[in-house]
C-alpha cells in the first residue's frame, strides 16, 4: 500500500483506499479533469478567501511556511495547502491553523471521489480539489497555497486572480514532466532551466502581482515575457525589490522603503532568501495588508520540518544521545548545494544514512555532498520506489565516501554507529524517508 493510504481512522482509511487507486493516466495532462471536477462541486476555487500562490523547484514550502507565520503574526486566520505530507495526508491541508481534522477529511474526500465518476482524476487532482472545498467553506483572512509539480499544468493552478503569485529558487527536477516536449513550450534541448521558467511562471494571472526571486538573463526573461502575456505585473529581486543577508539580519528594500529583518531560526542561509521573498509577496500586494513588525515576528517563529531539521529527543536519537542529529528532506542537486553548505560547519564527523526514490539523481546528488561526509549507510524507503541501497552504496564509493555500508533501516543504520561525544548523524535524501523518521523518532508535524 502507498505511503497516502495510511491513516489510524478507519473513514479515512476507507477513503484513502479508494485514493490509492488513483494515478495519473499515461499521456494525460492538462487542467481540463480538474476543471471539469470543480465544477461538479459548484466551483469552490471561486470562493477562497484571498490568495498566496507559490512556485518554484526548491524553497516554495518554506516561502509558504513563511507566509503562514508573518500573516498568523498579524493575527490573521490562514488556511495553508503544501506537499508532499511526511507521515499523515492531513499535513497537505491546514484549517486556520490546524491540520484538518479526520472527520472532515474524511466527509470531503468521499464527496470529491462520489462525484469525480467518469472524469478518473488523478491523487493531485482529487486533492485540490479537497483543499479547495475546505478553504472555500471555512472562513479565513487568507489562504497560502504551494504548487505541486511545475505550476502550468499543476492541479492548484486554477484560480483566477490570487493577492499574489511567487516564484522561488529554480532548478532542474522531475524531467520526465517538465522537459518533455511541447510545441506551446520552448524547447528543453536548447535551454532546460529556460523551460523550467516557462512551466514555474504558468502560474501568473491577469491583475496578480507575480513576485520572484532572481535568475540567469535567460530565465528572468522567459519570465518577464510570460507576466506580460498574462498580464501579471512583475516585481523580480534584483530589480524591483533586493534583499541582502548579514552576520545577524536582513536588509531588505523595495520601493515601499527599508526593512532591517531578523534571520531565520532555521537552519541553512537559503532560508534567507525564502523569507525575502515571502516578505515580497506581501509588500507587492494590497488585499491583506500586513505590518513589517509582523513580518519581522513571522521570519522569527517559522518552522518547517524536515529542512535541515534539528531532530529532539526520541527513539532514534536516544540511540546515540551525544550526536546532533541533523533531518534533511532535499532530495535534487540544488537542495544538496544548500546542503553541502551547511555541513560545511556542522559538527564533524558527519556519518550520513541515505534512502533516495528511484526518479531522483543520486549519483550526482551523491557527489554534491560526498566532500562533507565520512561515512554513508544506504537504507530503503518501505513502501516506495527507491534507489536499491547497494547501488546508493556503490554510487557513494564512486563519489569518493570511503566508509560506506548499508542497512535494513534507519535504526539499524544508526546502531552500526560509533559513538562519539561529539560530530554529527546526518538522516538525508528523501522527504519520503524524512516522514519515516520523524514518525520513528514520535515527532509528528502538527
Amino acid at each position: 500500500m502507498k505511503d497516502f493510504a495510511i491513516s489510524d481512522n478507519d473513514d479515512v482509511q476507507r477513503q484513502l483506499d479508494r485514493l490509492s487507486a488513483l494515478s495519473l493516466p499515461q499521456g494525460r495532462i492538462g487542467l481540463d479533469v480538474i476543471r471539469a471536477l470543480l465544477d461538479r462541486l459548484g466551483n469552490p476555487e471561486k470562493h477562497l478567501p484571498p490568495v498566496f500562490h507559490v512556485a518554484g523547484t526548491n524553497g516554495k514550502g518554506s516561502t509558504c511556511a513563511f507566509l503562514r507565520a508573518m500573516l498568523e503574526a498579524e493575527g490573521l486566520k490562514v488556511h495553508v495547502a503544501t506537499k508532499p505530507h511526511l507521515v499523515r495526508y492531513n499535513e497537505r491541508i491546514r484549517i486556520g491553523g490546524d491540520l484538518i481534522s479526520d472527520a472532515m477529511l474524511a466527509q470531503l474526500l468521499e464527496e470529491v471521489l462520489d462525484v469525480a465518476g467518469d472524469l478518473a482524476p488523478s491523487f493531485f487532482e482529487v486533492t485540490a480539489a479537497v483543499t479547495f472545498l475546505a478553504f472555500s467553506r471555512e472562513p479565513a483572512d487568507a489562504c497560502v497555497i504551494e504548487v505541486g509539480l511545475g505550476g502550468r499544468f499543476d492541479a492548484t493552478n486554477v484560480m483566477e486572480r490570487p493577492a499574489a503569485c511567487g516564484i522561488a529558487s529554480l532548478g532542474i527536477d522531475h524531467e520526465q514532466f517538465l522537459l518533455n516536449e511541447d510545441p506551446e513550450a520552448p524547447s528543453p534541448a536548447r535551454n532546460p532551466m529556460v523551460r523550467i521558467a516557462f512551466e514555474k511562471s504558468g502560474i501568473a494571472r491577469p491583475g496578480s502581482p507575480l513576485v520572484t526571486q532572481n535568475y540567469s538573463p535567460d530565465v528572468e526573461a522567459e519570465i518577464e515575457r510570460r507576466a506580460g502575456v498574462a498580464g501579471a505585473p512583475l516585481h523580480m529581486r534584483g530589480h524591483d525589490w533586493w534583499a541582502e543577508a548579514g552576520e545577524d539580519s536582513i536588509a531588505y528594500r523595495d520601493r515601499h522603503g527599508r526593512l532591517d529583518l531578523p534571520l531565520p531560526t532555521m537552519s541553512g542561509a537559503h532560508q534567507s532568501d525564502n523569507a525575502a521573498l515571502a516578505v515580497a509577496m506581501l509588500r507587492h500586494q494590497d488585499t491583506v495588508p500586513v505590518s513589517a513588525a509582523a513580518m519581522a515576528e513571522g521570519i522569527r517563529n517559522c518552522r518547517w520540518p524536515a529542512r535541515l531539521q534539528r531532530l529532539g529527543d526520541g527513539p532514534l536519537t536516544e540511540l546515540l544521545p551525544h550526536r546532533h542529529f541533523l533531518l534533511d528532506g532535499g532530495h535534487n542537486p540544488d537542495a544538496a548545494k544548500a546542503l553541502a553548505r551547511y555541513l560545511d560547519n556542522a559538527p564533524k564527523p558527519v556519518d550520513a544514512v541515505i534512502g533516495m526514490m528511484a526518479a531522483k539523481d543520486a549519483r550526482r546528488f551523491l557527489a554534491i555532498v560526498a566532500p562533507q561526509i565520512d561515512s554513508i549507510t544506504a537504507v530503503p524507503i518501505p513502501g516506495n520506489d527507491c534507489v536499491a541501497p547497494e547501488v546508493l552504496a556503490e554510487l557513494a564509493r564512486e563519489a569518493g565516501i570511503a566508509s560506506v555500508r548499508s542497512a535494513d533501516d534507519v535504526p539499524a543504520a544508526i546502531r552500526a554507529m560509533t559513538e562519539t561525544s561529539e560530530g554529527t548523524v546526518l538522516i538525508f535524501g528523501s522527504l519520503y524517508l524524512a516522514g519515516k523518521v520523524l514518525s520513528l523518532n514520535r515527532e509528528l508535524p502538527d
